[in-house]
């Protein structure tokens, strides 16, 4: 796969993400509720998480609807950790993916129903009634939750929320970020993994590939947020640097970050090497775009 092939491929898969998403994403939930989640998933971000599914599927030959299915899920869990990490009482940010947070255009109480409900969609539409086998559904869905839950994303963000104003080493910042950050893209690598067969060093090579890439990602995100503009951004920059929180550049400085980013690529990109997959270039494409994104 060459890279106008990548992009080529990209851009169907992110049609038929955001064809899936419209059609399970609720316009009709009471009380303005599906409008609000509508809002905050649809016609946004760079859906990085469902491209890693998909391309993990397509590297062991996994099941189309699974695949499809357990991409949307792990988009409209990001989505929902989003319009809550907003929120006054988390991040307290006024803009998201270009335009206006959920709380701001809905309302609090709005915003945060509306991601209690795109969470338990999520494994709704990874539980339907035929299509996907049983056994690989609840494969998929504690991978997800695993992921997202108290070892995982909303550990991580506890951890963040915990640390404004104190000093962190690069361990704990480490730590706080494979969780807030990492786990979720790793879950969405081995997701994508799950819903084909695999082999046991097959599989872990991926972890250490979403493990390494989670990671590359939260840092070249503390780098942007220094470098980069709001307009750029589609979110304001510069905010961990207000809220005095710790990050990859105040711990490191800019330049070891920027080294570190790519020390962290050519990790992912040794465990695909050693995978023993027949097609990785998809997710070795992806390892190169998260780390030479300008937003």
């Amino acid at each position: 796969m060459r890279k106008s092939q990548f992009d080529a491929w990209a851009a169907a898969e992110l049609d038929a993400v955001e064809s899936a998403l419209d059609a399970w994403v609720p316009a009709d939930a009471p009380a303005g509720l599906g409008q609000a989640m509508r809002y905050g998933v649809l016609d946004g971000g760079k859906r990085l998480r469902p491209l890693l599914v998909l391309a993990a599927a397509q590297a062991v030959d996994g099941e189309r609807e699974a695949a499809l299915r357990a991409a949307c899920a792990v988009e409209l869990i990001h989505a929902y950790s989003l319009v809550h990490d907003d929120m006054p009482c988390m991040d307290n940010d006024v803009l998201r993916r270009g335009k206006p947070t959920v709380h701001v255009r809905f309302g609090e109480a709005q915003a945060m129903l509306a991601g209690d409900a795109m969470q338990a969609l999520a494994f709704e539409v990874l539980t339907p009634e035929q299509g996907v086998a049983p056994a690989l559904q609840a494969r998929l869905c504690a991978l997800l939750a695993r992921a997202a839950g108290h070892a995982g994303m909303a550990g991580g963000q506890a951890i963040d929320l915990a640390s404004i104003g104190k000093p962190l080493d690069e361990q704990s910042l480490r730590d706080m970020h494979h969780r807030k950050t990492g786990a979720l893209l790793q879950g969405s690598v081995l997701m994508g993994a799950a819903c084909g067969p695999i082999g046991a060093a097959a599989w872990d090579a991926l972890a250490v590939y979403g493990d390494a890439l989670g990671l590359a990602f939260q840092v070249v995100d503390d780098i942007l947020d220094v470098t980069q503009a709001s307009e750029t951004l589609g979110k304001t920059a510069g905010k961990d640097l207000d809220n005095n929180k710790p990050t990859y550049v105040s711990v490191l400085g800019l330049e070891r970050a920027r080294a570190h980013a790519l020390e962290l690529r050519e990790k992912a990109q040794a465990a695909l090497r050693r995978s023993g997959l027949a097609d990785t270039t998809a997710l070795s494409l992806l390892a190169d775009k998260v780390v030479e994104r300008d937003n």
